[in-house]
């Protein structure tokens, strides 16, 4: 698809924009004329010519998310290092995505089967209401790399400027009939709105499209699916699935069983009424019964995690979490720390299940290193919610590695984003934060130093090459709580293990051996200075 190179902006001033590129599987070797602005005066068809002299953004926008398309999941942009060890769930992460170019002749496959064998075609749609043509431009980007991620093809895309998102069809009725004939023609199977629909909204497009469509939510509920791995995460995602669901059922053709009101209600009469429940009703109520259940589990799960921590916090080890946007390289440096081997993929939600390390500062103390989830702009409130145990494990933190991507087009926006979902985890948002930039060794260095302008106990990095993670492990060794209470007591030989903990745990000024045993001054927690008092020698 051929698009200008000038666009006027909504506000009238002209801005040069760069020529599109076109994506694969598409014949884009003829121009098409940009849509009118239906809510700048009608529905914008695409087979209209636009006024002479004027061409709108939106479908500019579109073409430069389309010419990206298929790098979202591309193997070849991941860079691994011999830090991130063997890689073992690669394999099985890339067994479960969908296959182009193979058919099935079988009448009935399993969901499985059907990934392997067939890539969902889909159309992206969004409406672009405030904010610059970089933003709009960004948000679609990224749902065009969810879209991938969940292992569809990204056929095309429709972008619609106007005030605010009709609330019936969320795009409007001439829109609406627009994105159907898009679906029609390239033959998609899904619409995806980069939104958070409304149930009514998405019926309503559903019964003009004539193909599934689904919203933002829906999409990223779909990758926490595939990805999640242990048992709690597989019962997280299926609770905040069901929570997406519930308001959302809808029944369909006369088969469902239906209630009659009375003798004669709606022109019926005896032996009209159904069995008491519609079919809906009961799909309501065991997805109900379904997500108490589930949340029975998940707190049944909760002991186990809980004693990790409390034994944690019994000996006093701190604990450091690190945070960030997804795909921002929190896995890469988790590996480069504590060689923890855990995936790395250049694709969303590539981490789900949290990963716990330890790892020592540059002076000898051993503290933890989690690994989180990512978080994204417009974070699903069910995610949020039914993730809330696996997120605790940042509340409980001494310290946030708050990863920040600075090659990305907007970095700031991501560090809005994750400080956003920070503030609804309670007492995350007042714990001590060290910026990690990373990516240093790809970004521009011009927003590197405004970053670094910005946020002042901030570091550079690259996990990568390992640029700057000396700087890094210092910085977490200075914000890290410091043992307080002061001991000066002779060990005897046969408790060497108290001073192998006054070593790992808090921080020894000196030590000598004497005949009696070892002379140790140390800064060491509470707790261990009354073990050490009560074993010294007399």
């Amino acid at each position: 698809m051929t698009h200008p190179s000038t666009d006027a902006a909504p506000g009238g001033d002209t801005q040069d924009t760069p020529t599109a590129g076109t994506s694969a599987g598409r014949d884009d070797a003829h121009p098409v004329p940009a849509p009118t602005d239906e809510g700048a005066g009608g529905p914008g068809r695409r087979d209209e010519a636009p006024s002479a002299g004027r061409r709108l953004v939106p479908d500019d926008v579109v073409a430069r998310v389309l010419a990206r398309a298929g790098t979202a999941v591309d193997a070849g942009e991941t860079r691994w290092t011999d830090d991130d060890g063997e890689q073992l769930d690669r394999e099985e992460r890339a067994a479960l995505r969908r296959v182009g170019g193979l058919s099935t002749e079988l009448a009935d496959v399993t969901e499985v089967e059907y990934r392997q064998l067939r890539l969902e075609r889909v159309v992206l749609a969004g409406v672009w209401t405030s904010g610059t043509v970089e933003e709009a431009e960004l948000s679609l980007r990224e749902l065009a790399a969810l879209a991938e991620t969940a292992g569809s093809q990204v056929l095309d895309g429709m972008l619609q400027r106007r005030a605010h998102p009709d609330p019936s069809t969320y795009f409007g009725s001439g829109k609406a009939a627009e994105l159907a004939e898009v679906v029609s023609s390239e033959g998609a199977d899904t619409v995806i709105v980069d939104a958070d629909l409304a149930p009514s909204q998405r019926r309503a497009l559903e019964d003009i499209v004539k193909v599934k469509v689904i919203d933002r939510t829906a999409l990223i509920l779909d990758i926490f699916a595939q990805h999640a791995k242990s048992k709690e995460g597989k019962a997280q995602v299926e609770l905040a699935q069901l929570e997406y669901l519930l308001p959302r059922l809808r029944g369909w053709g006369e088969s469902m069983s239906r209630q009659a009101g009375g003798r004669v209600a709606g022109g019926e009469g005896i032996g009209s009424r159904g069995p008491g429940e519609t079919k809906i009703e009961l799909d309501r109520r065991r997805i109900r019964a379904r997500m108490a259940k589930l949340r029975r589990e998940i707190a049944a799960m909760a002991p186990s995690r809980e004693t990790r921590r409390s034994s944690r916090r019994r000996h006093q080890v701190p604990s450091v979490a690190i945070v960030g946007y997804t795909n921002a390289g929190k896995s890469s440096l988790l590996n480069r720390l504590t060689g923890a081997g855990v995936l790395v993929e250049n694709a969303l939600f590539a981490t789900l299940d949290p990963t716990v390390r330890r790892a020592r500062t540059p002076d000898g103390r051993t503290y933890t290193l989690s690994d989180t989830v990512g978080f994204v702009r417009s974070l699903p409130t069910q995610l949020v919610e039914a993730f809330r145990s696996t997120l605790e494990e940042v509340a409980e933190a001494d310290v946030l590695l708050h990863v920040v991507d600075v090659s990305h087009p907007d970095p700031e926006g991501q560090i809005a984003a994750v400080r956003t979902v920070l503030a609804d985890i309670e007492g995350a948002d007042a714990l001590p934060e060290i910026v990690v930039l990373n990516k240093a060794d790809v970004a521009d260095p011009e927003t590197v130093a405004r970053l670094r302008r910005r946020e002042p106990r901030s570091v550079v990095v690259s996990a990568h090459t390992g640029a700057g993670l000396e700087e890094l492990t210092e910085q977490v060794a200075e914000a890290l709580p410091r043992p307080q209470e002061t001991v000066d007591v002779v060990v005897p030989y046969g408790r060497g293990d108290l001073v192998h903990r006054a070593h790992m745990e808090g921080e020894v000024d000196a030590e000598e051996h004497t005949a009696a045993g070892t002379v140790l001054r140390a800064r060491v927690t509470s707790e261990l200075a009354a073990e050490l008092r009560a074993a010294a020698v007399a």
